[in-house]
């Protein structure tokens, strides 16, 4: 269960046993209702400070997840780019190979041309 359930659930149980006990007392009517009104004005500002604790709470971390991802997003292009950068070389370097490649096989067909002529 959650902190938020749970607290919900006990702050009901003792309104509702607060009422109860209003409700049984021997006092006339009239203060009786003054009362639960005092009582449920003092229950209600309770759970608007306990939601809004929660809501901060909730606030705090998605402002968090925020930030998280934004670190992994960073972390990510500079992975990206890091390749980029990786493949980039490669493809020099096996330009460069092909290249020595190239101009040694240039060599040999004109070492044959001459020695054939």
């Amino acid at each position: 269960m959650s902190t938020g359930k749970i607290l919900l659930g006990v702050l009901a149980g003792v309104a509702a046993g607060a009422l109860l006990g209003v409700l049984f007392a021997p006092d006339k009517g009239s203060v009786t209702r003054k009362k639960i009104v005092k009582k449920s004005d003092h229950y209600a500002d309770a759970l608007t400070e306990k939601f809004n604790e929660y809501m901060d709470t909730i606030s705090e971390k998605i402002d968090d997840g925020e930030e998280y991802a934004q670190d992994m997003k960073e972390k990510f292009n500079e992975f990206l780019e890091s390749v980029s950068d990786k493949a980039e070389d490669i493809k020099e370097d096996v330009s460069d190979f092909a290249d020595q490649k190239h101009s040694k096989s240039n060599e040999t067909k004109k070492g044959f041309r001459t020695a054939a002529g």
